[in-house]
């Protein structure tokens, strides 16, 4: 089921509907499931997870969920994004915490991002060996939010979307 909500989530935020019919899982790792699909004819692939544990945000609160994607074909590797499941307060940033160390993410819309390439890598290298990710961020009106994401299972799913897309 949670395969299923994740692969609906991230065909439901892209605008290639060719995306959808070529969308194939790599596999299912504990917490995290890994997919790849075909862009103009380059690989896309991408890992995704819902988080284990939601507290405040908005009433009626969409989808949540972390993804890290790799685009080789564009050289964008490891970028990072929150889905927050509502709307971002405006000039904000959101906080994910792993293990101690606090990464800044730029939000937009309902998403964040890491504001650079050097911290999408560190991040994710938290997240490869930290056991969970807890992220803040505050929306247009109501209280912050605080999502908790297990990282069991992120590593192996990290290596499943490295193979896929043949990134080292």
């Amino acid at each position: 089921m949670l395969r299923l909500v994740l692969l609906v989530a991230f065909l439901s935020l892209t605008a290639a509907p060719a995306a959808a019919q070529s969308t194939r899982e790599l596999g299912n790792f504990e917490k995290w499931s890994a997919f790849t699909y075909l862009e103009e004819g380059k690989p896309v692939c991408y890992l995704a997870s819902q988080p284990s544990d939601s507290k405040g945000g908005p009433q009626n609160r969409g989808q949540v969920f972390l993804k890290v994607t790799h685009r080789p074909g564009a050289k964008a590797i490891d970028v990072v994004s929150f889905g927050a499941g509502y709307t971002l307060k405006a000039n904000s940033e959101a906080e994910a915490t792993v293990g101690g160390t606090v990464f800044k993410l730029f939000t937009k819309d309902d998403r964040a991002w890491a504001h650079d390439e050097k911290t999408d890598k560190a991040l994710v290298q938290a997240l490869v060996k930290g056991a969970t990710l807890v992220v803040k961020a505050a929306p247009t009106r109501g209280p912050e939010s605080t999502d908790s994401f297990s990282l069991t299972g992120f590593g192996r799913a990290h290596q499943a979307i490295n193979q896929a897309c043949g990134v080292k």
